[in-house]
């Protein structure tokens, strides 16, 4: 038998009791993982489940992946919730927030003027989109993480809640844009070639996206030693981002509008982040295996 000692990191309203001391029958030290030691923790304290815990050495802040030691200490990361929820709440947002400014025109406190069939058109693009996104979270995506800490979604809703949604409606469903506006009449953006090129160009992203992820979730599954399936892109390790940042700049292109282009920035910002960090990962796991030709996003470039 082998005794740990889990203290508070901070505050732990939900195990008023720590430190605690929990021992475990029939393991050596070397034998308890911390998955054991936040099991072991979530049984004698019900309400902190083992997603809302972080454990580390004591008198550390790093948390603890599947290390050992006689004495730990446990942070409350606070309420969690799935990262399946935190995309679907992300999505809804821009398919609550269009349909609001696109039927009610009232909410710009002037006479209802006939839609462009720009603004028709970017309607129906930006719906598709987020129904497709809400359609991948249920059927497609696979999440390496199980949770995230509930204070979290505020700020990870706003990108998709304010700029592809609130922003973007109140701008492009504006009378701006209406069929009348000197903004649309006698320009490119109500001449439909220019609007179908923008749709084209829109459309290649959607269904490469999709199967992006698929093939993104087949190679996260597979593990064994020089899959190709893991890391079977051409040109990029990532072409869902790659993808998803060309169907946003399809809608600024046809838009022209500030709200689109800051959220194409913005989100190109952010994917380029995230896919660098993974693709440096990548070749760290693979090393020459891993193509040298390959970027992280932006085929050739980035």
């Amino acid at each position: 038998m082998v005794s740990v000692t889990v203290s508070a990191a901070g505050r732990a309203p939900l195990a008023r009791e720590l430190p605690v001391t929990l021992s475990f029958d029939d393991k050596t030290l070397e034998d308890v993982t911390v998955a054991d030691v936040k099991s072991a923790i979530a049984a004698k304290f019900s309400k902190f489940y083992t997603s809302r815990q972080k454990l580390s050495l004591k008198g550390e802040k790093t948390a603890l992946a599947d290390e050992n030691g006689d004495e730990l200490a446990v942070k409350d990361l606070g309420p969690q919730l799935g990262w399946r929820t935190v995309f679907l709440i992300e999505y809804v947002g821009p398919l609550l927030i269009h349909p609001i400014f696109y039927h009610y025109p009232a909410v710009y406190g002037g006479p209802r003027v006939p839609h462009s069939r720009l603004q028709e058109t970017v309607y129906v693009m930006t719906m598709l989109h987020f129904i497709k996104r809400e359609w991948e979270t249920v059927f497609v995506h696979r999440f390496s993480h199980g949770t995230m800490p509930f204070r979290n979604i505020f700020r990870n809703s706003a990108h998709y809640w304010l700029l592809s949604g609130f922003l973007l409606a109140t701008v492009v469903y504006s009378p701006a844009y209406s069929a009348y506006s000197p903004y649309i009449v006698g320009t490119a953006r109500e001449k439909p070639k220019f609007l179908l090129g923008c749709v084209a160009l829109w459309s290649v992203s959607p269904f490469p996206v999709a199967r992006a992820r698929c093939r993104t979730n087949e190679y996260r599954s597979s593990r064994s030693s020089g899959d190709t399936i893991r890391y079977g892109f051409s040109l990029v390790s990532f072409p869902n981002y790659f993808f998803e940042i060309l169907s946003w700049v399809a809608i600024a292109i046809m838009t022209g509008s500030y709200a689109a282009w800051l959220f194409v920035a913005i989100s190109a910002f952010t994917m380029s982040t995230w896919a660098i960090k993974k693709h440096k990962a990548y070749k760290r796991e693979f090393g020459d295996a891993y193509p040298r030709n390959r970027k992280a996003i932006i085929p050739f470039i980035l």
